[in-house]
């Protein structure tokens, strides 16, 4: 796929690259030079690694302090 540079050293990301990586206005991007190539990544990737990671829903707080106690205390046991 190929795209042009603007006078003010601007790129458009194609669609159908934004659609495939979800990406959206004020997302960040890293870029790296590598053996003469430019290489772009979304560190959105490395979030969503933790989707579905954080639970919601109705909890019991003093319960859920005493597990992280007890998990923090059997580290260091």
């Amino acid at each position: 796929m190929q795209i042009v540079i603007s006078s003010k050293f601007k790129t458009t990301i194609p669609k159908k690259i934004r659609e495939q990586l979800s990406l959206s206005v004020s997302d960040a991007l890293e870029w790296e030079v590598e053996n003469g190539r430019i290489i772009v990544t979304s560190p959105q990737a490395d979030f969503l690694k933790h989707k579905k990671s954080v639970h919601i829903g109705v909890g019991d707080i003093k319960e859920d302090i005493q597990q992280a106690r007890n998990k923090r205390t059997d580290r260091y046991t």
